[in-house]
């Protein structure tokens, strides 16, 4: 049997790997026949996966095989298609987990939704989104008010992961009373400060030094440079997601909608788009992660790191 789960929205669509994984393993107590393959992390042929999914089971359990980022490999993708009737029929479960955009076109992907069982986790907007949030506010007792609700999701945008950081702290300062507009006010900053834009097409156009000095004014007022090195790395990871949609001609009318991303953010990460090619972003963003890493290891120093990070542009 195998399993599709995909869409842009990793926050739910994780929240149902985990369920799927946790009913596993109420059936199947050893832990034993539960395998991972990420394509993205590691080098795996599909001779390497075939012989882990021929196995036979020392406990006589069914298998539960996780598979990522079979779309971002053409070879393993052609020769999973070659096998799909062989893998549907199978006792043993496949989950074929896949985050980034697929073309409706593809031939792996229109297998999967005809012979798999599947669901597609699309980035929550509008309604849809201040439901979720109200859902997961009443989880844990508490309520609040719909123009705080409002706010919340003005702030933090479809970022479930980030939404339900911001509903935690919430929590926590109200200890399950009414939250209200004053506490989204006192305690939730808005995605992107607006100076981050201009930070940005500094960094993009190399004048290091006016970026330098943005980021010393942000510190100076008391800004930690975590928080300044989260603003840039959001605002590089919306540039790499918008600049991909551009790649594929995308009309922009339609990028807020298929992205998630605030219209405020998107009117001003798209003329920037045009100062870096796909390379380049990825080749930052990644920058980006090491240095964060860094930081939180304590291998460098928070404001020196940043330093280094707009100077290494």
């Amino acid at each position: 049997m195998i399993i599709f789960i995909y869409g842009p929205d990793t926050y739910r669509l994780n929240r149902k790997l985990d369920e799927i994984i946790g009913q596993y393993q109420k059936i199947n107590k050893s832990g034993l026949n539960l395998r991972h393959f990420d394509l993205l992390e590691k080098d795996i042929s599909f001779s390497d996966f075939i012989d882990e999914f021929g196995q036979t089971s020392m406990f006589k359990e069914k298998k539960l095989i996780i598979i990522k980022g079979i779309f971002s490999h053409s070879d393993f993708e052609d020769k999973f298609l070659s096998e799909i009737k062989h893998f549907v029929e199978a006792d043993d479960v496949i989950i074929v987990v896949e985050k980034n955009k697929i073309l409706s076109t593809n031939r792996l992907f229109k297998a999967l939704k005809k012979k798999a069982r599947f669901q597609e986790f699309n980035l929550l907007q509008g309604k849809d989104l201040e439901k979720w949030a109200q859902k997961e506010i009443e989880k844990y007792g508490a309520n609040i008010e719909a123009i705080a609700l409002s706010k919340l999701i003005d702030c933090v945008g479809s970022d479930l992961w980030r939404l339900s950081n911001e509903i935690q702290k919430l929590i926590n300062y109200q200890n399950k009373n009414k939250i209200t507009i004053e506490d989204i006010n006192l305690l939730i900053s808005p995605k992107v400060d607006p100076d981050i834009f201009q930070t940005i097409n500094f960094m993009a156009s190399k004048n290091r030094k006016e970026a330098l000095k943005l980021l010393k004014k942000h510190i100076e007022k008391g800004d930690a440079p975590l928080y300044l090195l989260s603003m840039i790395s959001f605002q590089f990871k919306n540039l790499l997601i918008i600049k991909e949609l551009v790649d594929k001609n995308i009309p922009y009318y339609l990028i807020a909608k298929e992205t998630g991303i605030h219209p405020y953010v998107v009117k001003k990460t798209y003329p920037q788009v045009k100062q870096f090619t796909l390379l380049e972003l990825k080749k930052i963003y990644q920058k980006i992660f090491e240095v964060d890493l860094d930081i939180k290891a304590g291998r460098i120093d928070p404001e020196m790191a940043l330093d280094l990070l707009i100077t290494g542009i």
